[in-house]
């Protein structure tokens, strides 16, 4: 059998997160100062001071994000904790992946996910587009009511999480119509979610335009690791087609689901660990397939237990 590692996107980022595994390994303020001085700005002020809202603005996001799943990758290797078979990262995480799978260089993609960022919050006006969490209902159904309430608007299935969640993205009028829609058939839960940009739908396209042409700028090499891609749900080794499908992710659906199955069938899977803040693919994880058991490691207690069990 064999490990996995998954990174998260944005949503999974907090204030103060990584605080207490900065206090035992000094290379997670390392990395932190690394992707400041490209990004220009203080990431460790901004993760640990705030303001929430400028933690929560997607331009600012992205790298922090992605500086914080490099960070506690590079805290398991300090620890030679066993190595993954097979990678991926949830959206924004697949940058996470890659870094860390050594077919990006780290600061290459701070400034590159920064960029993506920007490009992502300047493709649609703030408050013209929206997303938001179906919880409780059949993917096909929540699909269908994407079809019926989109009414010549772009809205769509974008995110799906785990088997019972699907996160929809379009204009915000569509969305609010397909929510009400939702919970009328009997979702268990619809809620639109406070983020700053509907990502992974067709308002994105722009946003993929400018993320084909920055990326010819990037170099990136052939992973060391295999990386399962959120458009594909393959891997691949041909630097061109990662260039490929990093522009189709922008505004493509994340198949989370999917790409855990793979994980699970086609590399025997058996354990996950979710590098970076917080836990929301650890409980994804359980959902999807109980083959695997998922750890998190965003503090040291649970880095010890997951290196522990990882061992060997």
């Amino acid at each position: 059998m064999a490990l996995a590692f998954v990174f998260p996107g944005q949503g999974s980022q907090s204030l103060g997160m990584l605080n207490d595994l900065a206090e035992s390994f000094p290379v997670v303020r390392q990395t932190f100062t690394e992707a400041s001085d490209a990004f220009g700005r203080d990431l460790w002020d901004l993760v640990t001071q705030g303001p929430v809202e400028d933690m929560n603005q997607t331009q600012n996001t992205q790298p922090l994000m992605l500086t914080t799943g490099v960070a506690v990758w590079r805290v398991w290797q300090e620890k030679s904790g066993a190595q993954p078979v097979v990678m991926a990262g949830h959206s924004l995480g697949e940058y996470s992946a890659l870094v860390c799978a050594q077919a990006l260089d780290f600061i290459d993609a701070v400034k590159l996910v920064a960029d993506r960022g920007k490009f992502m919050q300047d493709a649609v006006p703030e408050g013209k587009g929206a997303m938001a969490a179906i919880i409780g209902m059949d993917d096909y159904l929540v699909e269908k009511i994407c079809e019926l309430e989109a009414n010549g608007e772009v809205l769509s299935a974008v995110n799906f999480n785990c088997p019972g969640q699907v996160v929809i993205a379009g204009t915000s009028a569509a969305v609010r119509r397909a929510v009400a829609q939702a919970s009328a058939a009997g979702a268990r839960r619809a809620v639109v979610l406070p983020v700053s940009v509907p990502s992974h739908c067709a308002l994105m396209h722009e946003a993929a335009e400018k993320m084909a042409e920055r990326l010819k700028s990037v170099e990136i090499r052939s992973p060391s690791i295999p990386v399962i891609h959120n458009a594909s749900v393959n891997t691949e080794s041909d630097p061109e087609k990662i260039r490929e499908l990093l522009v189709r992710q922008v505004e493509s659906p994340v198949k989370w689901s999917e790409t855990i199955n793979k994980m699970v069938e086609a590399n025997d899977v058996d354990k996950i660990v979710e590098c970076g803040p917080g836990n929301v693919l650890t409980g994804l994880g359980k959902r999807i397939n109980r083959a695997a058991t998922s750890f998190s490691v965003s503090d040291p207690e649970n880095l010890q237990k997951a290196l522990a069990a990882c061992a060997g």
